[in-house]
């Protein structure tokens, strides 16, 4: 028979830092715990809720005295919606940990000579900053404690928000969201109330039943708008009369799109987008240079901050106009475009073939004629023949997802070894991992890194690597 081992329970524990993934660290003898919404300084009851042999998770049972730095968070729905998780620290301490994350991982997973860390390059805007917000339908809103300690029928049981964190068919209503600058509140609302008023079906994610879907609503720094409504089932009655109030309410929407999704995830790449009202994009302006965004592009969700990192990546390629450059996972070819009058040309790589069909009409459009850009798997394309056709890198760019560089791809770079190599990383712990297998052959020189989304863990980072001598 199991024993049922009662996990610990620890009181008056002192929260020392913050770790990889936003989470904060305490010390409990030996043994290093990790739990959410806490800050250093911060003394609080702990309920373990999963142990390992080397650190356990816990969940905070009651804070016993708060750190001196901690601030009120401004966002009425903090500590239940999944974003901005850092409100409640000061932003000039929320660099620091950023910072210091970038130079953990760098140094404990690359293990590898590296020169200073440059001080990270803060956000000019630190709410209202992103240009790109998906919301979701759902007839099961989150409930309050106190809703549900009320135990009274609920009158209105839709929301249209964001997922709470952990479970997939829990979504709390948003009533103002500091992320995205107006009309986005505007528009939510305006569905929303629409929507309750017209008794129109909001999706039951679970059962995968109901009329509204998703929401995504694109804005732009030259003042262009996007909004995708997404159904999951075709009612034109309902579908033409919905967006026709947003249309009349909101005139100032440049493209006005919907989808009928009927699979059972949310994603909107695989289908064919309708034009309702005005265009089927919007463009975006950087340095001058217009970018198209369709509503499968990928862009910078920050577009303020995106231009601050280009510079960056740039900068570090330090081109005189007569170099090759290759730019691995171009998406739509914004750090493509952005470079070329530097160099003599650019040769753009991204998975996504409808992300290149955008790189090309990018460059169409600011009659940049010095690049070319390739759909597929980059481990696949970037092989010998390639090269002989396009031409030998002088210069490396790349930017991948997440999850980093593929190995084969890491192995291609090194086979054609380029004089530089600039690495744009959104996530520091698989670019360390890829620097160290490039340690063969080149050295860490420069290292920026920069915040593109201020109140969260997340931190880019860009690193240039030289060939050595």
């Amino acid at each position: 028979m199991a024993r049922n081992k009662k996990k610990p329970f620890y009181e008056n524990v002192k929260i020392s830092d913050i770790g990889a993934e936003g989470k904060a660290i305490a010390k409990v003898g030996d043994m290093v715990v990790f739990t959410k919404l806490a800050i250093p300084g911060d003394v609080v009851d702990l309920q373990v809720t999963k142990k390992r042999k080397r650190y356990q998770e816990a969940f905070i049972k009651e804070y016993k005295e708060l750190s001196s730095d901690r601030i009120e968070a401004f966002c009425e729905h903090f500590g239940t919606c999944g974003g901005c998780k850092w409100q409640m620290l000061p932003y000039e301490k929320q660099l620091f940990y950023k910072q210091k994350q970038v130079d953990d991982q760098l140094t404990r997973i690359g293990k590898i000579e590296l020169p200073d860390v440059s001080p990270i390059l803060g956000s000019a805007s630190d709410t209202f900053y992103r240009n790109k917000l998906e919301f979701t339908f759902s007839n099961k809103r989150w409930l309050t404690f106190e809703e549900v300690a009320e135990g009274e029928e609920i009158s209105e049981p839709n929301a249209l928000g964001f997922h709470v964190p952990g479970l997939f068919d829990k979504v709390i209503n948003i009533n103002k969201c500091w992320l995205q600058p107006e009309p986005s509140n505007k528009i939510r609302n305006f569905i929303y109330d629409y929507a309750t008023k017209h008794k129109l079906d909001f999706f039951d994610i679970r059962d995968q039943k109901g009329f509204l879907r998703t929401l995504i609503i694109r804005t732009a720094s030259t003042g262009e708008l996007m909004v995708i409504l997404s159904f999951y089932k075709e009612d034109e009655e309902k579908r033409v009369a919905l967006m026709e109030a947003v249309n009349e309410t909101f005139p100032e929407i440049t493209a006005l799109l919907y989808v009928i999704n009927t699979k059972g995830n949310d994603t909107i790449t695989d289908q064919e987008i309708h034009v309702f009202k005005g265009r089927d994009h919007i463009l975006e302006n950087m340095e001058g240079l217009k970018f198209k965004i369709g509503p499968k592009s990928f862009y910078q969700t920050n577009s303020e901050q995106a231009y601050e990192l280009y510079k960056v990546a740039r900068e570090f390629a330090d081109l005189k106009g007569d170099e090759t450059v290759y730019d691995l996972y171009t998406g739509t070819g914004t750090i493509a475009n952005f470079v070329a009058k530097s160099a003599k040309k650019v040769i753009g790589i991204e998975y996504v073939p409808e992300a290149i069909e955008d790189a090309k009409v990018n460059s169409s459009i600011n009659n940049i004629t010095n690049t070319s850009f390739w759909a597929g798997d980059i481990k696949n394309i970037l092989n010998e023949d390639f090269v002989k056709e396009n031409g030998k890198a002088d210069v490396i760019i790349t930017d991948p997802p997440r999850a980093g560089m593929h190995a084969d791809v890491v192995q291609s770079i090194l086979s054609m070894n380029p004089d530089k190599i600039v690495y744009v990383s959104c996530n520091p712990a698989t670019q360390a991992r890829d620097i160290a297998l490039l340690d063969e052959l080149y050295q860490v020189n420069k290292i920026q890194p920069v915040d593109m989304f201020p109140h969260t863990h997340h931190v880019e980072n860009v690193v240039l690597l030289t060939r050595r001598s």
